[in-house]
């Protein structure tokens, strides 16, 4: 870390009863923020997407990415003795997460609301697929299966048929909010001495998500088209290929914006009072004859002319990348981590603090500080 400022969770205590993805991606960025992330995995197995592959130079890579900086104990939890570890972990813990099944951990005494009576200043975070009632509140829930039952995959995808974004954006999203929703109570408890009970659901998540879609189709019977590239409400707005074969994305937001793409992109300055694309519903009424002229245009140039000219004429546009390109893109800022095959490298965490960042801590091995966690919380000073 640059800079004398600690970190913003620097000395709070997180206890994760986490696998996957949702609950780790939460951690992992409280951990990033200073926090001391504490990983219960289960006895032999651990968090079963270490095992998901081993791309990473032999590790994970979804378990290398979601657990940098965390430190691992492996307990079984319906084992007396290694229950009263996690509680005296508790005892001294920020902050409580888990993503068991519903009802999991009551059996057990370690539901959220008991632990919050026994340790008031405790917040807790419980996420789950579909919530901790409704008919669904059991039913499993991995990413693709969200993006189905949201709604996500029938907005997604070309005129042809569903498709299903190609990251775990459901996953994603939840720990996002989680995240969002743990640093909430954390400035709760400042006020008020107490902690909370955050609560956050996958399916919950992604309804929220498609709230526009949604809302379309209650107040409008409307549908939202699949439309890959393109744009279901703004014209021009979508994906066209050049010259080279190469696709390039544009958005033309505003009338002014209209006026120099026809002036200075197409060479075309009469096309901008023409009375078939002199507003955005006329251009989106009659699309196929304009992007006639536009895929004509973009034909005769290589990528980087059109590209060129976009930028000269104030117009957004962005490459159509793939994932070879983004490994090579000149924004693309990277950070390494240490492993226990070797130093990986992955993307910089997107939030960036002015008083200084510190360097990702390393992925930890399978119960790597148990013996050493056990030690400090298994007998009461």
């Amino acid at each position: 870390m640059s800079g004398s400022n600690p970190l913003p969770l620097s000395g709070k205590l997180v206890i994760a009863l986490e696998q996957a993805v949702a609950a780790p991606f939460c951690s992992s960025r409280l951990a990033d923020a200073g926090a001391r992330v504490i990983k219960i995995e289960r006895k032999g197995v651990g968090d079963f997407a270490r095992a998901y592959d081993s791309a990473a130079n032999g590790e994970s890579v979804y378990f290398a990415w979601l657990n940098r900086g965390k430190e691992s104990v492996a307990l079984d939890i319906k084992d007396d003795e290694d229950r009263e570890i996690l509680l005296r972990m508790l005892e001294n813990a920020d902050v409580f997460i888990q993503n068991l099944l519903p009802g999991a951990l009551a059996k057990l005494g370690l539901d959220s609301a008991t632990l919050r009576e026994r340790f008031p200043r405790l917040v807790t975070c419980d996420i789950t697929g579909y919530g901790e009632d409704g008919p669904m509140r059991n039913a499993k829930a991995y990413d693709l299966l969200v993006q189905c039952e949201s709604g996500l995959a029938s907005v997604t995808g070309t005129p042809d048929g569903p498709g299903r974004v190609g990251v775990s954006v459901c996953d994603i999203a939840t720990g996002m909010t989680a995240h969002a929703g743990i640093c909430e109570a954390l400035i709760g408890r400042e006020q008020t001495g107490k902690g909370s009970g955050v609560s956050v659901a996958m399916f919950d998540v992604m309804a929220d998500w498609m709230a526009v879609p949604l809302l379309y189709h209650d107040y409008q019977g409307r549908p939202t088209p699949r439309v890959g590239l393109n744009h279901t409400v703004i014209c021009p707005y979508g994906a066209f290929e050049c010259g080279d074969g190469q696709l390039v994305v544009i958005t033309v937001q505003h009338e002014g914006e209209w006026k120099s793409f026809c002036e200075n992109v197409l060479a075309k300055p009469a096309l901008a009072a023409d009375p078939r694309f002199d507003s955005n519903s006329k251009r989106l009424a009659n699309k196929g004859e304009l992007e006639k002229v536009i895929k004509s245009v973009f034909a005769s140039h290589d990528r980087p002319e059109i590209l060129r000219l976009l930028d000269a004429a104030g117009i957004a546009s962005g490459a159509v990348n793939d994932v070879a390109s983004l490994s090579e893109h000149p924004q693309l800022d990277r950070s390494t981590i240490s492993t226990p095959s070797g130093d990986i490298n992955i993307p910089a965490p997107p939030i960036r603090r002015s008083a200084g960042d510190a360097a990702l801590g390393p992925l930890p091995a399978l119960d790597g500080e148990g013996e050493a966690i056990r030690a400090e919380f298994g007998t009461r000073s």
